[in-house]
């Protein structure tokens, strides 16, 4: 007896009630002692390791003020007027009750229209998410308080950033956990059309994700990856999105043994033993594309590599070992009102899935290529979308700190609210002016401290849009002209200093992790199917498709919800959901259409895989793309846009590869796709 066979044997016996037993009780202890995930606030990491304005931190760290952050408060008033003399006074004595200071010590930074004040309030460097924002609420309500009729406030700045980031994922989590179980349970009783099937895989799931949480939490503790409320998201949709996958393959094929087997034990054996491993080749597939994610240089990225894989594979282990148990104990009225009974006829030769299978075999040449080329006229949309959002352009729902840092951006010159921050060695510090001074686009340079171990550092004021194409060349320009400078050593960085690194980062993990993704899902195909042309075919399509989703996706995003640009991790995460999930159907049709083969040939295996999997995988294609979509309850554009793109992506994969071209492909190779296995020899 194998390992699927002694699998298969231990979860559909008597006494298989115990597993579910003991994953109740591991999941109660995971839970209970490691708990909640506590950086769920926090925003993501999207630095890159060794770029300079990740090093800046390090110098900076050498200054005095190095544990305290400033956060800007812009002052106006609501006509747009001067402001008087008594405004300032009460703007001084603002910021003065905000920081705990005497307002003659208090330094006001009026704007050149004579419209605007700005201060800055100092706050702790090293809070972070949901203490950050309860400190910034604080500075928020101590400066609107005493203020005169008409007159407005707003806090912005880097620490406001972080603090709004924190406080809109605020309940997102749990919102997002309670849509996404919503959706699912819905979809789930359509798919059944039974009120007591569907708490069986969804109860499962839910407390795989429960688990899932914990063991990121566990993660994050014994390594340096940070799991933010995006990763917690992502992952979460994940879980429930494959999870919810694997249960309907394995209660589809149940429900098929028990129109054949009276003891509806023996149908669940079967249905393991062949459901399971195109279940766990599946997850494997998708598991090990998402650790190629820890080659990306950008933290926050292989965070969700680790932490997505990781909750991947206990969904698995709940889906494999808690569903077949509780699916025992049931028994067969499980699925009542429409309990299948042993009636005979051959269920696979009819319904809307043969008919459509057939129909798609006979006309494969012409319906394979103007399926492929509508793909390719998607695909096109790529070329007329931008890719990268600026800080203020992160959010999807109103910020204060977005919203003063526009108010300043109209009273101040550009670049005013958000200097660029150089540091060097002070021995250079005359030379580093003059090359500073010199850079092209820049209004301002002012040496703002030196520190004990002999570094200087500058603000320097640039004359462009903040992160705008223009920042960002005149940040290379700089960079370049202070390379020269001997033993400088200087280092630039500040906001628009990152979002260049940030989006060089991300163009260098898509150069390098998108083809090794390809080699992984094809070599696990190649394994998993034994055929290296159907793997060729399975992961050229699989592209393609992925292509069509990130063009049509990205063109929607823009044209359709008005949203500025692609951000920089969209393509990429977008590239790797949709071509390693979208392979889990390919793989759930193509291991069936394998089985039937020697049995009936290559082209008719092909008719009967479809038409046998073709509600399995639509219903599971309708739950995976419903729940990205929910990523949308989300507060940031990155994960909106994400869902959108992988959500039409999986209805593509759903309705145009599996149904139509891979069918298509398949019989017009025929039984060449299986070389060098030979599985038509059976017949």
């Amino acid at each position: 007896m194998n390992l699927w066979n002694r699998y298969a044997s231990l979860v559909s016996s008597r006494r298989s009630w115990w597993l579910l037993v003991v994953l109740a009780i591991g999941a109660m202890g995971l839970i209970g002692a490691i708990g909640e995930n506590e950086s769920a606030g926090e925003a993501p990491k999207s630095l890159p390791d060794g770029s300079q304005s990740a090093q800046i931190a390090q110098s900076l760290a050498q200054f005095p003020d190095a544990g305290s952050a400033a956060a800007v408060i812009v002052f106006t008033r609501a006509d747009g007027s001067t402001l008087t003399e008594a405004d300032r006074a009460a703007a001084r004595a603002a910021v003065a009750r905000a920081g705990a200071t005497a307002p003659d010590s208090v330094r006001l930074a009026p704007a050149p229209d004579g419209a605007a004040v700005v201060g800055t309030v100092t706050v702790p460097a090293q809070l972070s998410g949901f203490a950050l924002t309860d400190e910034i609420d604080r500075i928020r309500t101590s400066t609107v308080s005493g203020l005169p009729a008409g007159m407005d406030a707003q806090v912005t700045g880097g620490p406001a950033f972080g603090a709004d980031i924190a406080d809109s994922f605020s309940g997102a989590n749990a919102a997002l956990l309670a849509v996404t179980a919503a959706v699912v349970a819905i979809l789930l009783i359509a798919t059944y059309r039974s009120p007591v099937l569907w708490l069986l895989p969804l109860l499962i799931v839910g407390v795989a994700d429960r688990v899932a949480t914990s063991v990121g939490t566990g993660l994050a503790a014994v390594t340096d990856l940070s799991f933010d409320g995006s990763t917690s998201g992502i992952t979460s949709v994940l879980v429930f999105g494959a999870g919810t996958n694997y249960a309907l393959l394995l209660v589809s094929r149940y429900r098929d043994e028990l129109y054949r087997r009276p003891d509806h034990r023996q149908a669940l054996r079967l249905a393991c033993r062949r459901a399971g491993p195109a279940i766990l080749a599946s997850n494997l597939t998708v598991v090990f594309a998402l650790l190629t994610l820890l080659l990306a240089s950008v933290p926050s990225t292989r965070s969700l590599g680790v932490s997505a894989a990781a909750g991947l594979l206990v969904v698995v282990v709940f889906v494999l070992f808690g569903l077949p148990a509780a699916l025992a104990a049931c028994g067969r009225k499980v699925f009542w009102p429409f309990v299948p009974h042993v009636d005979g006829p051959d269920r696979i030769e009819s319904g809307i899935w043969h008919t459509i299978a057939t129909r798609v075999i006979e006309r494969r040449i012409i319906v394979a290529t103007s399926a492929i080329a509508s793909l390719v006229v998607c695909a096109a949309g790529l070329f007329t979308v931008d890719v990268g959002l600026s800080q203020t352009e992160q959010f999807r729902v109103q910020a204060e700190s977005v919203a003063g840092f526009e108010t300043l951006a109209q009273h101040y010159p550009a670049g005013t609210a958000d200097p660029v921050v150089v540091v060097a060695e002070s021995a250079a510090a005359t030379r580093v002016d003059q090359v500073l001074v010199e850079s092209p686009g820049v209004q301002r340079v002012n040496r703002t401290g030196t520190s004990d171990s002999g570094i200087t550092r500058w603000d320097v004021v640039i004359d462009s849009a903040p992160a705008s194409q223009r920042a960002f060349d005149q940040i290379a320009l700089m960079r370049e002209g202070l390379a020269e400078v001997p033993d400088a050593q200087a280092m630039v960085g500040g906001s628009d200093a990152e979002a260049l690194d940030t989006r060089d980062a991300a163009q260098r993990d898509r150069a390098v992790i998108i083809p090794l993704i390809l080699v992984v899902v094809l070599l696990i195909l190649v394994v998993v199917l034994r055929a290296i042309p159907a793997a060729l075919v399975l992961v050229a399509v699989t592209v393609l498709s992925a292509f069509a989703a990130l063009g049509i996706g990205s063109w929607v995003s823009i044209h359709l919800f008005g949203f500025p640009a692609i951000d920089t991790n969209v393509p990429l995460f977008a590239f790797l959901f949709l071509v390693a999930l979208g392979v889990d159907y390919s793989i759930f049709l193509v291991v069936r259409a394998r089985e039937e083969t020697p049995a009936n040939g290559t082209t008719h295996a092909v008719v009967r895989a479809v038409s046998s999997t073709g509600t399995v995988i639509t219903s599971a294609g309708l739950v995976l793309a419903a729940v990205f979509c929910v990523l949308g309850v989300l507060p940031l554009i990155t994960l909106t846009q994400l869902g959108i793109v992988v959500g039409l992506g999986i209805l593509l994969d759903t309705f145009i590869v599996r149904t139509i071209i891979i069918p298509a492909l398949f019989a017009t190779i025929g039984d060449r796709i299986w070389w060098p296995s030979r599985p038509m020899e059976g017949r």
